[in-house]
């Protein structure tokens, strides 16, 4: 997907009630926005999705709500203090500034991109005879740009681990990136910039106590996980799940509602013993993939992406990528933390937070395995993978959010053919019986036609359109997103029909 269909989906944003710009009518806040009437549903389907996966389908998995200020020395035992920084340079004619290490990822990005221009132009030259492997081990401009790009990737790696801000700024000189708005490469040197946002609590009289908006949500989980241990009698292994607002000043917020300042996360705690962290790991990150792939976007467009570059809490960390219309990014990081948040925290509050092992007779401080992923993203990830024009017969085309049905802000359109005969009055029953189990819009106005586009604008499922023939025989027609097929149902039969095919219930079935 281009540049120009990302455009178009942050338009389709706007002009369907999914997403607008924060404080709008005041001109916006840059990389804030606000969810409107169908984004706030689609929203709160992600959010029950990966809630239900987590908590219901894991009997040793449970939720906890803790609070977004917390006391100012969680930020310093987390390392966030000291070491949550990003690397910044500047671009003295265009006076923009960048993360210098985004710059280079997708610098190599675009070396990946001539590679795979190069494999696709070979296999429609050689048709079946085309073979791949072989192409890529022998073609000399393959060759050629693999050895560069993994020139760039060894240097790379080793700035980032040795937090080299010099020799990050030099592979910028050397690789010419240029400013995208420029065209210049007259680049500062590189700068580290704290992300928390610090605000002050209680009146200055009494001396405020300075505190920081969370910029991640785990803290709240491992501050509380002798609370949850112990109320819960929890036996290791067990999880801690969270859904809350983190925030980070990001001087480089872009790409609509991938990178915001004010975000929400979907957080897994997963408390192991220490040997068995790794094996978990793996677990975990199946149990994550098989989750997004459930939703039947396509496996290609998914893949796992290793860290470069470990957080100093880390023994393994791996991004599950989704391919956006800008390339593949982050949706979700996967995490082996070891133990140095309880360690940490035990550390800096001087209390215990140890688990004792009845079946080993003996305490430790547990290892953990993370699953992070930002609600936003994944919002982000689904619009972009549901968004679709289709050219119909006639000339015709549509815009349609191939939306998966659970996730779907409205599951069911009903409309009167007209405005009269009774047809309203039958429309409106039939809303009164299904909106219990479903979320359900009635719409009357423009052809029957144009009201079936509006909703394949914001991926309804089912429509069911109420005719004279109703009125008869407790008849209506359905008519299925996809295909845009229709069939004639029984009233009493819409309940069933639907239920199947919406229902969280199955959905989670296939992510087992």
């Amino acid at each position: 997907m281009s540049e120009d269909v990302f455009k178009k989906i942050v338009s389709h944003c706007k002009e369907y009630g999914f997403v607008f710009q924060s404080s709008e009518i005041y001109d916006g806040l840059s990389a804030v926005y606000d969810y409107g009437q169908m984004g706030v549903e689609l929203k709160n389907n992600i959010k029950k999705y990966w809630w239900d996966s987590m908590v219901l389908l894991h009997e040793n998995v449970v939720g906890i709500d803790s609070a977004i200020f917390m006391h100012p020395t969680i930020w310093k035992a987390s390392g966030h203090v000291d070491a949550f920084n990003d690397p910044l340079i500047d671009n003295k004619d265009s006076k923009k500034r960048y993360r210098a290490d985004v710059l280079i990822e997708e610098y190599m990005a675009k070396i990946d991109e001539k590679i795979n221009k190069e494999v696709e132009k070979a296999a429609k030259r050689f048709g079946e005879s085309f073979d791949e492997a072989m192409f890529r081990q022998t073609n000399p401009r393959v060759l050629e740009n693999v050895q560069k790009r993994d020139e760039v990737h060894a240097r790379f790696a080793k700035a980032l681990n040795d937090n080299n801000l010099e020799e990050l700024r030099q592979i910028i000189i050397d690789c010419e990136i240029v400013d995208p708005i420029s065209g210049t490469r007259n680049w500062t040197d590189v700068r580290q910039f704290n992300l928390m946002f610090a605000t002050e609590m209680g009146s200055t009289a009494d001396g405020a106590t300075k505190v920081y908006l969370r910029p991640e949500t785990a803290q709240g989980i491992f501050v509380n996980f002798l609370n949850v241990q112990k109320t819960g009698r929890m036996k290791i292994p067990f999880g801690i799940a969270q859904i809350g607002k983190a925030f980070r000043n990001e001087i480089v917020a872009r790409q609509f509602i991938f990178r915001m300042r004010e975000f929400e996360q979907m957080e897994m705690q997963f408390f192991v013993r220490p040997g068995e962290e790794l094996e978990w790991f793996a677990k975990w990150k199946d149990i994550r993939m098989k989750w997004h792939k459930a939703l039947g976007f396509g496996d290609k467009k998914y893949r796992f992406h290793d860290h470069d570059k470990l957080a100093h809490y880390a023994n393994a960390a791996t991004d599950v990528e989704f391919e956006m219309p800008f390339g593949f990014k982050e949706v979700e990081g996967i995490h082996s933390r070891t133990d140095f948040d309880l360690s940490s925290h035990e550390e800096y509050s001087g209390k215990k937070l140890q688990y004792f092992d009845p079946e080993l007779n003996k305490s430790y401080t547990p290892y953990v395995i993370e699953t992070s992923i930002g609600v936003d993203r994944m919002f982000l990830s689904v619009m972009s993978a549901a968004y679709c024009e289709e050219e119909l017969e006639g000339g015709e085309s549509r815009v349609v959010l191939k939306l998966p049905a659970a996730l779907a802000p409205i599951k069911l359109a009903v409309l009167p053919l007209v405005k009269k005969d009774g047809l309203p009055e039958k429309a409106r029953e039939i809303i009164d019986n299904l909106k219990f189990d479903f979320k359900c819009q009635y719409d009357e106005k423009d052809s029957i036609g144009k009201r079936y586009r509006r909703q394949d604008a914001i991926g309804t499922p089912y429509c069911v359109t109420v005719d004279h023939q109703s009125l008869e025989d407790n008849t209506v027609t359905i008519r299925y997103r996809d295909t845009m097929e229709q069939e004639r149902v029984a009233i009493d039969k819409l309940a069933d029909i639907i239920a199947d095919k919406v229902s969280m219930k199955n959905l989670l079935k296939t992510t087992l």
